[in-house]
Protein backbone atom coordinates (compact mmCIF):
# COMPACT_ATOMS: atom_id res chain seq x y z
CA UNK A 1 0.00 0.00 0.00
CA UNK A 2 0.97 3.43 -0.86
CA UNK A 3 1.16 6.42 1.69
CA UNK A 4 0.80 9.62 0.83
CA UNK A 5 0.81 12.49 3.67
CA UNK A 6 -2.19 15.03 3.82
CA UNK A 7 -1.19 18.05 4.65
CA UNK A 8 0.03 21.15 3.19
CA UNK A 9 3.21 21.73 5.23
CA UNK A 10 6.32 21.01 3.86
CA UNK A 11 8.69 20.58 7.23
CA UNK A 12 6.20 17.68 7.98
CA UNK A 13 6.77 16.30 4.25
CA UNK A 14 10.21 16.75 4.72
CA UNK A 15 10.64 14.83 7.86
CA UNK A 16 8.84 11.80 6.54
CA UNK A 17 10.28 11.64 3.35
CA UNK A 18 13.54 11.20 4.69
CA UNK A 19 12.03 7.71 6.30
CA UNK A 20 11.36 6.88 2.34
CA UNK A 21 7.89 7.01 3.43
CA UNK A 22 6.27 9.85 1.59
CA UNK A 23 4.62 8.25 -1.89
CA UNK A 24 2.21 11.47 -2.64
CA UNK A 25 1.13 13.82 -0.77
CA UNK A 26 -2.47 14.86 -1.19
CA UNK A 27 -3.46 19.08 -0.13
CA UNK A 28 -7.47 20.77 0.75
CA UNK A 29 -8.41 24.31 1.08
CA UNK A 30 -8.60 23.99 4.86
CA UNK A 31 -4.86 22.28 4.78
CA UNK A 32 -3.68 25.11 2.48
CA UNK A 33 -5.43 28.06 4.31
CA UNK A 34 -3.30 26.72 7.41
CA UNK A 35 -0.10 27.52 5.85
CA UNK A 36 -0.69 31.10 5.51
CA UNK A 37 0.71 31.18 2.45
CA UNK A 38 0.46 31.59 -1.70
CA UNK A 39 -1.64 28.42 -2.84
CA UNK A 40 0.34 28.24 -5.69
CA UNK A 41 4.22 28.38 -3.84
CA UNK A 42 2.73 25.98 -1.47
CA UNK A 43 2.00 23.24 -4.58
CA UNK A 44 5.51 24.05 -6.21
CA UNK A 45 7.56 23.94 -3.53
CA UNK A 46 5.97 20.03 -2.50
CA UNK A 47 6.13 19.20 -6.14
CA UNK A 48 9.35 19.42 -6.45
CA UNK A 49 10.15 17.93 -3.00
CA UNK A 50 7.84 14.96 -3.84
CA UNK A 51 8.09 13.18 -7.08
CA UNK A 52 4.55 11.20 -6.81
CA UNK A 53 1.24 12.80 -7.06
CA UNK A 54 0.39 15.95 -5.50
CA UNK A 55 -3.29 16.60 -5.12
CA UNK A 56 -4.50 20.34 -5.49
CA UNK A 57 -7.92 21.02 -5.47
CA UNK A 58 -10.47 23.56 -7.13
CA UNK A 59 -12.59 25.78 -5.19
CA UNK A 60 -15.08 26.28 -8.41
CA UNK A 61 -18.37 25.34 -8.01
CA UNK A 62 -19.53 24.86 -12.08
CA UNK A 63 -17.94 22.46 -14.17
CA UNK A 64 -16.23 25.31 -16.75
CA UNK A 65 -14.74 27.05 -13.70
CA UNK A 66 -13.12 23.36 -12.38
CA UNK A 67 -11.95 22.44 -15.72
CA UNK A 68 -10.61 26.61 -16.40
CA UNK A 69 -8.98 26.60 -12.73
CA UNK A 70 -7.69 22.71 -13.34
CA UNK A 71 -6.04 23.96 -16.61
CA UNK A 72 -4.12 26.60 -14.11
CA UNK A 73 -3.09 24.15 -11.51
CA UNK A 74 -1.40 21.36 -13.91
CA UNK A 75 0.85 23.77 -15.58
CA UNK A 76 2.32 24.61 -12.04
CA UNK A 77 3.91 21.11 -11.80
CA UNK A 78 3.83 17.70 -14.13
CA UNK A 79 3.05 15.43 -10.97
CA UNK A 80 0.09 17.83 -10.09
CA UNK A 81 -3.25 15.99 -9.59
CA UNK A 82 -6.78 17.68 -9.59
CA UNK A 83 -8.48 17.13 -6.72
CA UNK A 84 -12.64 17.41 -7.36
CA UNK A 85 -15.85 17.30 -5.46
CA UNK A 86 -18.19 14.28 -5.85
CA UNK A 87 -21.06 16.38 -7.34
CA UNK A 88 -22.65 16.50 -11.15
CA UNK A 89 -20.26 19.09 -11.89
CA UNK A 90 -17.13 17.62 -10.07
CA UNK A 91 -18.34 14.43 -12.71
CA UNK A 92 -18.61 16.54 -15.49
CA UNK A 93 -15.21 18.00 -14.86
CA UNK A 94 -13.73 14.33 -14.16
CA UNK A 95 -14.72 13.19 -17.10
CA UNK A 96 -13.50 16.14 -19.39
CA UNK A 97 -9.69 16.54 -18.03
CA UNK A 98 -9.63 12.69 -18.37
CA UNK A 99 -10.41 12.70 -21.84
CA UNK A 100 -7.25 15.10 -22.14
CA UNK A 101 -5.28 12.89 -20.05
CA UNK A 102 -5.17 15.17 -16.48
CA UNK A 103 -5.00 12.87 -13.86
CA UNK A 104 -7.93 13.12 -11.28
CA UNK A 105 -8.53 12.71 -7.11
CA UNK A 106 -12.26 12.78 -6.78
CA UNK A 107 -13.03 13.95 -2.94
CA UNK A 108 -15.72 13.09 -0.50
CA UNK A 109 -17.00 10.06 -1.07
CA UNK A 110 -19.07 7.81 0.59
CA UNK A 111 -21.20 5.32 -1.42
CA UNK A 112 -20.32 2.88 -2.95
CA UNK A 113 -22.19 4.51 -5.72
CA UNK A 114 -20.36 7.95 -5.59
CA UNK A 115 -17.23 5.47 -6.43
CA UNK A 116 -18.71 4.18 -9.17
CA UNK A 117 -19.38 6.96 -10.32
CA UNK A 118 -16.10 8.65 -10.38
CA UNK A 119 -14.21 5.62 -11.94
CA UNK A 120 -16.65 5.46 -14.56
CA UNK A 121 -16.31 9.04 -15.08
CA UNK A 122 -12.24 8.61 -15.33
CA UNK A 123 -10.84 9.27 -12.17
CA UNK A 124 -7.38 8.62 -11.46
CA UNK A 125 -8.15 8.51 -7.84
CA UNK A 126 -11.30 7.87 -5.87
CA UNK A 127 -10.96 9.28 -2.07
CA UNK A 128 -13.42 7.37 0.59
CA UNK A 129 -13.42 9.21 3.56
CA UNK A 130 -13.34 6.67 6.48
CA UNK A 131 -13.17 9.05 9.35
CA UNK A 132 -16.42 10.84 9.00
CA UNK A 133 -18.41 8.16 7.88
CA UNK A 134 -17.52 6.49 11.52
CA UNK A 135 -18.85 9.65 12.89
CA UNK A 136 -21.94 9.11 11.65
CA UNK A 137 -21.71 5.44 13.02
CA UNK A 138 -21.35 3.77 9.47
CA UNK A 139 -18.17 1.61 9.62
CA UNK A 140 -15.67 3.33 7.03
CA UNK A 141 -13.82 0.20 6.22
CA UNK A 142 -16.66 -1.20 4.88
CA UNK A 143 -16.58 1.07 2.50
CA UNK A 144 -12.97 0.94 1.29
CA UNK A 145 -13.58 -2.85 1.14
CA UNK A 146 -16.96 -2.95 -1.10
CA UNK A 147 -14.95 -0.09 -3.17
CA UNK A 148 -12.02 -2.58 -4.13
CA UNK A 149 -14.25 -5.41 -4.87
CA UNK A 150 -16.42 -3.51 -7.30
CA UNK A 151 -13.19 -1.80 -9.07
CA UNK A 152 -11.33 -5.14 -9.22
CA UNK A 153 -14.81 -6.63 -10.74
CA UNK A 154 -14.76 -4.34 -13.30
CA UNK A 155 -11.51 -3.68 -14.21
CA UNK A 156 -11.64 -0.13 -13.49
CA UNK A 157 -8.07 1.15 -13.45
CA UNK A 158 -8.65 3.78 -10.41
CA UNK A 159 -6.82 3.48 -7.03
CA UNK A 160 -8.78 3.91 -3.78
CA UNK A 161 -6.93 6.91 -1.42
CA UNK A 162 -8.57 6.10 1.96
CA UNK A 163 -9.26 9.77 3.29
CA UNK A 164 -9.79 10.95 7.03
CA UNK A 165 -7.61 8.74 8.40
CA UNK A 166 -8.42 9.09 12.01
CA UNK A 167 -5.89 6.05 13.98
CA UNK A 168 -3.29 3.93 13.33
CA UNK A 169 -6.19 1.44 12.99
CA UNK A 170 -7.67 2.99 9.98
CA UNK A 171 -4.38 2.57 8.32
CA UNK A 172 -3.68 -0.85 9.33
CA UNK A 173 -7.47 -1.50 8.61
CA UNK A 174 -7.12 0.02 4.93
CA UNK A 175 -4.39 -2.39 4.36
CA UNK A 176 -6.22 -5.60 4.92
CA UNK A 177 -9.47 -4.03 3.07
CA UNK A 178 -7.30 -3.41 -0.10
CA UNK A 179 -6.68 0.36 -0.33
CA UNK A 180 -3.91 0.95 -3.17
CA UNK A 181 -3.03 4.08 -1.02
CA UNK A 182 -3.66 5.68 2.48
CA UNK A 183 -3.31 9.40 3.22
CA UNK A 184 -2.26 10.51 6.08
CA UNK A 185 -2.23 13.34 8.38
CA UNK A 186 1.46 14.27 9.59
CA UNK A 187 0.54 14.56 13.08
CA UNK A 188 -0.28 10.78 12.99
CA UNK A 189 2.44 9.31 10.88
CA UNK A 190 4.62 8.93 14.10
CA UNK A 191 2.12 6.80 15.72
CA UNK A 192 2.37 4.05 12.96
CA UNK A 193 6.19 3.61 13.71
CA UNK A 194 6.21 3.67 17.55
CA UNK A 195 5.35 1.24 20.18
CA UNK A 196 5.56 1.09 23.73
CA UNK A 197 6.76 -2.08 23.97
CA UNK A 198 9.23 -1.00 21.52
CA UNK A 199 10.79 1.90 23.31
CA UNK A 200 11.19 -0.39 26.54
CA UNK A 201 13.22 -3.20 24.40
CA UNK A 202 15.39 -0.46 23.07
CA UNK A 203 15.80 0.75 26.91
CA UNK A 204 16.67 -2.94 28.29
CA UNK A 205 18.83 -3.50 25.58
CA UNK A 206 21.08 -0.04 26.10
CA UNK A 207 20.84 -1.04 29.67
CA UNK A 208 22.07 -4.68 28.92
CA UNK A 209 24.91 -2.74 26.56
CA UNK A 210 26.92 -1.23 29.31
CA UNK A 211 27.94 -4.36 30.94
CA UNK A 212 29.46 -5.76 27.82
CA UNK A 213 33.60 -5.22 27.77
CA UNK A 214 34.85 -2.15 25.73
CA UNK A 215 31.72 -1.43 23.77
CA UNK A 216 31.56 0.19 20.75
CA UNK A 217 32.96 3.39 19.28
CA UNK A 218 31.63 5.95 17.10
CA UNK A 219 33.58 5.10 14.18
CA UNK A 220 33.18 1.49 13.86
CA UNK A 221 36.11 0.21 15.58
CA UNK A 222 36.12 -1.62 19.45
CA UNK A 223 37.22 0.49 22.14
Amino acid sequence: MKFFLDTGNVEEIKRVKRLGLVDGVTTNPSLIAKEKRPFKEIIQEICKEISGPVSAEVVGVRAADMVREAHELARWADNVVIKLPMTEDGLEATYKLSQEGIKTNVTLIFTVAQGLMAAKAGATYISPFVGRLDDTGIEGLKLIRDLRTVLDHYNFPAEIITASVRNILHVQDAALAGAHIATIPGSLFPSLWKHPLTDIGIEKFLKDWTQVPGGLSLDGGNQ
